[in-house]
């Protein structure tokens, strides 16, 4: 099977860029004397799993607990659920995942729920390895850090069917900073209330054996911290328009890593000389970025959203008017939600279709 033989819009890999960015963030997380949990909420791709954990990857981090479910089906270890279990029915099955999966990870913020999972875990005969999630200022899950986190740390010390492993602060308001030097203010910023919530803890006799956080956006920086453990980067795999545009250490764009993510879509109408239109419109790409797809190595040809199934291309150059069945590769603006729109994604060595991946946490967001 070939490029050409893949039905459209279609989700394609070009395998050698996306082999060269999981082997450069795993010799920088080595080097860096820190471990890789890649977060699996970009892909949600069982084989990608499988990959990061080849390159030496400690396993993956999990946005949700059904996500984790399809992983560990997939014989995936080394699980970190960095969303809080917090609904009976979940717990439940959280028990479950943990019997097959000892060694998986979750994040507590809240003390009701703690004495909910130590009281479920002691009933089903599991122990839990639990991550205090610390806000450290993106505004969404965590408890504040210093005392209260010290506080929820000794609550969970005090089950018995608990076992205290550390701390998680994700700074994802730092991740899209526009400059590499504002990135790097930002995100020490953010941290230092972790790093000295981790000394607080330990100064009151807890080990503090775990601090997981960073992203993408700040690869080369969070390794700066030296109470930070581990990395859950996930983007960098595949990366999007909306990573390139940040502007790295050196330069004006993040190209650390190499854009190896496409949607292949077929252009389907040429109505008149200054428009074309392809099958790839609102269900084809992530549409949360205030940008739009972008053409790979095609140029004479602007990409909008035209409804569900369409998009059109204003067409700039004349000389280069798309041709009705010409196919188009275009770079998405946010890889996470596109890639969830997808059942598969078709891995290319070249214009050879290697394999197709089944996207089997796809919509799994319970």
């Amino acid at each position: 099977m070939t490029r050409d033989d893949v039905p459209t819009p279609a989700l394609l890999l070009d395998l050698d860029r996306f082999e060269r960015n999981l082997r450069r963030m795993a010799a920088h997380a080595r080097a860096a004397g820190k471990h890789l949990r890649p977060h699996a909420k970009t892909h949600r791709c069982p084989e990608i799993a499988r990959r990061q954990v080849n390159e030496g990857a400690l396993g993956v981090a999990c946005a949700k607990l059904g996500e984790a479910e399809v992983m560990a089906r997939a014989g995936v270890r080394g699980l970190l659920i960095t969303t809080e279990v917090v609904a009976p029915a979940a717990i439940r099955r959280l028990m479950r995942l943990v019997s097959a999966a000892p060694d998986t990870l979750l994040v507590v913020d809240n003390a009701a729920n703690v004495a909910d999972l130590g009281r479920e875990a002691a009933a089903d005969g599991v122990t839990l390895s639990v991550l205090v999630d610390v806000d450290v200022g993106n505004r969404r899950t965590g408890v504040a850090p210093g005392e209260p986190a010290l506080a929820l740390a000794r609550a969970v010390a005090a089950q018995a069917a608990l076992r205290f492993r550390g701390l998680q602060g994700y700074a994802g308001h730092c991740a899209h900073v526009i400059g590499w030097e504002a990135r790097r203010e930002a995100s020490r910023a953010a941290l230092a209330p972790l790093m000295e919530t981790r000394a607080l803890i330990e100064r009151a006799g807890l080990p503090v054996e775990i601090v997981a956080g960073g992203s993408t956006g700040t690869w080369d920086i969070d390794v700066e911290q030296p109470g930070l453990t581990e990395l859950q980067a996930g983007s960098y795999c595949v990366m999007d328009i909306d990573y390139r545009r940040i502007g790295g250490r050196s330069g004006a764009m993040l190209t650390d890593f190499e854009m190896a993510l496409t949607v292949v879509a077929t252009v389907v109408s040429v109505p008149t000389a200054e428009r074309a239109m392809v099958d790839g419109g609102l269900k084809a790409f992530s549409t949360d970025k205030p940008f739009p797809p972008e053409s790979v190595e095609r140029p004479g040809v602007e990409y909008a959203f035209a409804g569900d199934e369409h998009g059109r291309l204003t067409i700039t150059d004349p000389s280069r008017a798309p041709r009705l069945g010409e196919r188009i590769e275009f770079f998405p603006p946010h890889c996470d939600p596109t890639i969830n729109l997808y059942d598969r994604i078709y891995a290319m060595r070249g214009d050879k279709v290697e394999a197709v991946w089944e996207i089997a946490a796809r919509g799994r967001s319970d």
